[in-house]
């Protein structure tokens, strides 16, 4: 009776976890990494929406360039008024009733307006810069969104990856366990516990595929993809060292896309101060010329020929503004309070850009370190786990010195997974800072 039990229990622990790991994960086409951050600075709506505000800015300039022009209007229109008088309860049209006609030419100019238009251009290719360094920011955020979401791939990757060797090995302590309580050798506490170290890998590799999973909706997701993508099939193991200093890296924040906004949201804020202070104290100087047409009236609709008088206007008008009721001082207020925020904002992001950096350099130092002693700690955890199995074997050890022995040799993998997580990740955190790929 009790080895029928145990048989079931083994078969319980061991066997039924393995429906589960045969489920395969969604097909998932690869896509390499280049290409994902392409798609994904295509199809974000952050880069989208940063690209159309740079199209409505190149929109203002030119508006802007045209207002210096003269503006011309041409009009042109026909019209008839008449009646009808009622003869009899019959309805008889007025006689008499000549279509009139106008047409005409008008242009007016502004000579001076205390440089409004200068200064509005000025202000326009101001916020274009802006929404150029903009852009810029926005197409790198995306792209760190897009590697971290990479990394996250190549993480359970790897994951699953340990689970799978994790397994292996805890099938081969559950076959000798076995085997030796057939032989009166061992316990079936013993056997119960290789078997739940069966059941425990088999569970790692169900969760290291709904990391997998995870991750691959997340990175179609992002590249806006009609199908599930994944990473590339690649060496995993390798993590891109970063060659540059310090001292060049942070002349390179500097720089640096967030800084190079914050900058050029300044010179915006400091055209808008200009024109909206310099002009609303000056006078304004304009020139308006018309020319117009008055065809006679005809009793027909003849397109207005015929004989016409003609008007002509030449009007030069000079206009100051004593007081607007506040309006002009509180427009200069606002400005000057949107360009001491500017200037705090580009304060703040240098000295943010330089924190950043030494952050992310101390997380990339600390996981390329860690990364080189978890190499070290799996190979002496692997060595260590060869030998305990098999004192374990000749009967020297208990199967709990084996089964410590591989929860530390699985540790030091997931460590080693992480690190390798955390090293790309601070990386690409680097590369968003200084605008720029670290290859």
């Amino acid at each position: 009776m009790m080895g029928t039990m145990a048989g079931r229990m083994l078969a319980t622990l061991a066997f039924v976890p393995a429906f589960a790991v045969a489920q395969g994960t969604n097909a998932a086409r690869p896509i390499s990494i280049d290409d994902a951050v392409r798609l994904a600075q295509r199809n974000q709506p952050t880069t989208v929406l940063a690209r159309n505000s740079v199209r409505l800015n190149e929109s203002n300039v030119r508006t802007s360039k045209l207002a210096f022009l003269p503006d011309r209007r041409l009009n042109d229109s026909a019209r008839q008024s008449g009646g009808t008088q009622f003869i009899s309860g019959v309805p008889v049209p007025v006689s008499g009733n000549l279509w009139s006609y106008t047409r005409g030419l008008s242009s007016s100019v502004t000579l001076f307006d205390g440089g409004t238009k200068w200064y509005s251009y000025r202000s326009a290719e101001a916020n274009l810069d802006a929404a150029d360094m903009s852009e810029i920011s926005a197409r790198y955020s995306v792209a760190l969104s897009v590697k971290t979401q990479y990394y996250n791939v190549l993480a359970a990757r790897e994951a699953e990856a340990a689970a799978n060797r994790q397994l292996e090995q805890n099938l081969q302590q559950l076959k000798v366990a076995s085997a030796k309580m057939a032989a009166g050798a061992a316990t079936l506490a013993e056997t119960l516990s290789a078997a739940i170290g069966v059941a425990n890998a088999r569970l790692a590799i169900l969760n290291a595929r709904n990391s997998l999973e995870n991750a691959n909706a997340g990175l179609t997701r992002l590249v806006a993809s009609p199908f599930p993508v994944t990473a590339m099939e690649s060496d995993t193991a390798d993590v891109a060292r970063v060659d540059l200093n310090e001292a060049s890296l942070t002349q390179m924040v500097i720089d640096g896309p967030p800084v190079r906004q914050a900058l050029a949201n300044l010179s915006a804020a400091k055209a808008s101060e200009t024109s909206a202070s310099v002009p609303g104290y000056l006078p304004n100087i304009s020139l308006a010329a018309a020319y117009g047409q008055n065809p006679k009236g005809s009793p027909t609709f003849d397109w207005g020929g015929g004989p016409n008088t003609v008007s002509n206007s030449l009007n030069f008008a000079v206009s100051y503004t004593v007081f607007n009721n506040y309006t002009r001082e509180n427009l200069i207020v606002a400005a000057r309070v949107a360009e001491d925020n500017a200037e705090a904002n580009l304060r703040d992001a240098r000295y943010f850009a330089q924190q950043s950096l030494t952050t992310f350099l101390s997380n990339y130092r600390t996981a390329q370190e860690t990364i080189a002693l978890q190499l070290v700690t799996i190979a002496a955890a692997e060595e260590n786990l060869r030998v305990v199995n098999q004192q374990y074997n000749l009967g020297t050890k208990q199967l709990l010195d084996v089964l410590t022995a591989q929860a530390s040799l699985d540790q030091a993998r997931s460590n080693l997974i992480a690190a390798r997580l955390n090293a790309r990740v601070a990386k690409a955190n680097i590369e968003a800072l200084i605008g720029r790929d670290l290859k």
